[in-house]
This record gives C-alpha cells, sequence and structure tokens, in this order.
C-alpha cells in the first residue's frame, strides 16, 4: 500500500511538514486498526494540481527525505496472481448485447476464464456455457487473475444473474451459496453495543447483503489472537470477536485463507463502516437435486 497526502499546495497548509505528520499519524492509526503495518506503508506528501513529488523531488517539500510518488510505484513488489486456484470471478454488472446475448462483466479473482468451460453462476446454481471472453473488446482465448473480463453466456436471461454473483467453473470447486459463516471481527466505529441479532449490512466483493449476528463465540486480543472472553453478552468499540453470522438473502461467499478477495467484508451501518472482518469458515448450501 501507499499513501498519497494530497494538496500540499493548499493556502491553508502550504507544503507544512506539521500538517503532513498530523495526516499521517491520523490515517496510520486508522490503517493499524484494520490489521496493516504502518511502519511498511509509504506515506508520500504531493500535489496533484502542481506536480509536487510526483516524478521529480520538489524544493517545496525539502523536509521530505523519502521516494517520490512514481517512485514508491516502482519499488512495489508485484503480488503473485492465484492462477492455480479455481476460478471464481464476482460479476460487477450485466448487459444484454445485441446480437451477442448476456455478457455478465467481472474481475477475475482467482483461477483462469476461457471459452468453452461451463460456469456455474452462486447462489442460484445456474449452469452455462462460455462463448467467447473480451477484455477491452479485444477476443481472447484466456483470461487471469487481475483482469476485468465480460464474457458470453448461452441460454441465460439477463435477470437470472445479477451483482453480487460469483462465476466459478462448474467443473472445478464450484462456488455455491452460503447458510451460515463463521467471521472475525474487529468494530472500529459503533455508537453502541453489537449483540446478537444484530443485522447490519456487509459489503464483500461485489455483494451487498444484510446479515445477522447470530452467536458471538468469543472476544479475542486483537494482537495476540487470543480469547479473553467466552460467549461474551456484547462486543462494542475496540474489540475483536470471532461470530456466527446469516445472511438474510442468497450470498455467495469464501473462506479468506482459500480465496482472500472473497473472504474479507466490511459491515455498515448508519451510512458508515462501522466494523471489518475476515471469513473463517463457512457452511454451504446444500443444493438439493429435483427428480
Amino acid at each position: 500500500m501507499i499513501v498519497a497526502v494530497n494538496k500540499m499546495d493548499h493556502e491553508s497548509v502550504n507544503y507544512s511538514e506539521k500538517r503532513f505528520v498530523a495526516v499521517k499519524s491520523e490515517v496510520a492509526s486508522y490503517l493499524k486498526k484494520v490489521g496493516y503495518k504502518p511502519a511498511k506503508i509509504a506515506f508520500v506528501p504531493i500535489s496533484g494540481w502542481l506536480g509536487d513529488n510526483i516524478k521529480d523531488k520538489s524544493k517545496n517539500l525539502s523536509w521530505y527525505s523519502g521516494p517520490t510518488l512514481l517512485d514508491a510505484l516502482d519499488n512495489v513488489t508485484p503480488p503473485k496472481r492465484p492462477v492455480d486456484k479455481s476460478l471464481r470471478i464476482p460479476i460487477q454488472d450485466v448487459y444484454k448485447i445485441g446480437g451477442i446475448g448476456t455478457v455478465p462483466v467481472g474481475r477475475v479473482e482467482t483461477g483462469i476464464m476461457k471459452p468453452g468451460i461451463m460456469v456455474q453462476f452462486a447462489p442460484s446454481g445456474i449452469q452455462a456455457e462460455v462463448k467467447s471472453c473480451e477484455v477491452h473488446h479485444e477476443s481472447l482465448p484466456e483470461v487471469g487473475p487481475g483482469t476485468n473480463v465480460g464474457f458470453n453466456v448461452k441460454n441465460v436471461a439477463v435477470k437470472d444473474i445479477g451483482r453480487g454473483d460469483v462465476a466459478s467453473d462448474a467443473d472445478d470447486s464450484p462456488a455455491t451459496g452460503v447458510t451460515s459463516f463463521e467471521a472475525q471481527v474487529i468494530v472500529m466505529n459503533h455508537p453502541g453495543k453489537i449483540m446478537k441479532g444484530y443485522c447490519p449490512v456487509i459489503d464483500c466483493h461485489t455483494a451487498h447483503v444484510a446479515c445477522s449476528f447470530t452467536n458471538i463465540k468469543d472476544k479475542m486480543d486483537r494482537r495476540t489472537g487470543k480469547v479473553v472472553e467466552e460467549n461474551p453478552e456484547f462486543i462494542q468499540n475496540g474489540d475483536a470477536a470471532i461470530v456466527t453470522m446469516v445472511p438474510t438473502k442468497p450470498l455467495c461467499v469464501e473462506s479468506f485463507a482459500e480465496y482472500p478477495p472473497l473472504g474479507r467484508f466490511a459491515i455498515r451501518d448508519m451510512r458508515q463502516t462501522v466494523a471489518v472482518g475476515i471469513i473463517k469458515s463457512i457452511t454451504k448450501e446444500v443444493i438439493e437435486d429435483e427428480d
């Protein structure tokens, strides 16, 4: 991660080191709460308007000795793309294109998408054959992780697929809906106490679904991970806990250990993020075969 502290040229700031340090301290405190290590993050003061410290060092920021924004980007180690895992594509949107048909669009998070495979959409369980894959209007033989892809599927109506669904290979560990999941959550910004029955909205990949806290199993020490209280009545700001959550409508998520992009989430309430979490385990929905 890189944090660019912009608008250093503003008249209220005037390239002040004191103001930069204040912003850096506040942001670092927030990032530490959600699990980042601020010591490993580059904080770069810049002016996007005047170009200070973006490509070249700025005389206005002579007190800053770190890298420019471009240098910081060049120093980032590229992530290893998870091509060896099963296919997972959270759907962002679905289009009906004249002469082509139904085209779901999403980012390939893990695995490889290619024409000819049979995809399964979760949580609905609908299956369809992929006719073609396109990236920026160019048809490709295969598409790997990190790329947004549009893929044309046979015999599926636009209304049958929606944002928040997950596409996977029907023949290779297909994704399914979940009836419940166990997660580790950290409460960051909630004004009261969170108890069993609390039902906020969670944002996980492209899904946006209300989930109910059905059990608060353990309260934990955020730094060591040790259990400090079993079956607590409530949790509040600053607490970390293992909880069981049940979605109020069909939802597809995965454990963070297996598929990180589908296993982390934010808890939203009162128009703000009140907590964050990672999914430890899931209880898959059992799809009964129709006679």
